[in-house]
């Protein structure tokens, strides 16, 4: 079974393509708001690598979020298009998670949200649980908690297998939207116009 992996929610780029427990194609882009470029050209370059077109994959799994507004939907963007047009199950997974993915254990994982604060969450890899939920948070307070391992943007490593374990079926492609967690800073400053 071909499994195809992309989230773009981070200033990191994730695609990778999993055939049964082979990792056939893993790639990280670090970006600069500038994904866009790339997440097409990323899972084009994954398949062609593997001799493959888009109908050789079985399943879709998508980072949903959190994360910022532009970055996370493209994924979201891209994932729905193929699951809508070439029928292929398409699966959800949190970014938060699969960012968590590459440790067994506790994990505080998050996501820059500006002015101090986070996308965060602390997670058990182990029992697939969360300890605090994915929620904005400042980071100071967070990082008074307790954990064993910490992921940011910058030095998180996925474990496609756990993310394939654990991801959630989407009943309808159509209604996927990403977890933004909170409006876009352009619809607070709108929505403070109008206050």
């Amino acid at each position: 079974m071909y499994s195809l992996i992309l989230d773009s929610a981070t200033k990191r780029l994730y695609c990778s393509l999993v055939n049964n427990h082979k990792i056939l194609f893993e790639k990280y882009i670090d970006g600069k708001n500038d994904h866009a470029k790339y997440v097409v050209s990323v899972v084009e370059e994954a398949l062609k690598e593997n001799k493959l077109n888009i109908d050789n994959i079985d399943e879709l799994i998508v980072g949903i979020g959190p994360g910022s507004y532009t970055g996370v939907r493209m994924a979201v963007t891209v994932m729905k298009m193929f699951s809508v047009f070439k029928n292929i199950k398409l699966y959800k997974i949190s970014t938060l998670k699969l960012m968590s993915s590459g440790y067994k254990g506790i994990v505080l994982s998050y996501i820059d949200a500006r002015h101090g604060n986070v996308f965060a969450s602390i997670y058990n890899t182990e029992k697939n649980k969360y300890i605090k939920n994915e929620a904005i948070y400042l980071l100071d307070e967070l990082k008074e908690e307790d954990y064993e391992a910490e992921f940011n943007e910058d030095n998180y490593q996925v474990d496609p297998f756990y993310v394939i374990e654990n991801k959630e079926e989407v009943k309808n492609p159509d209604l996927l939207v990403p977890n933004y967690l909170r409006d876009t800073e352009a619809e607070r400053n709108l929505n403070a116009k109008k206050i």
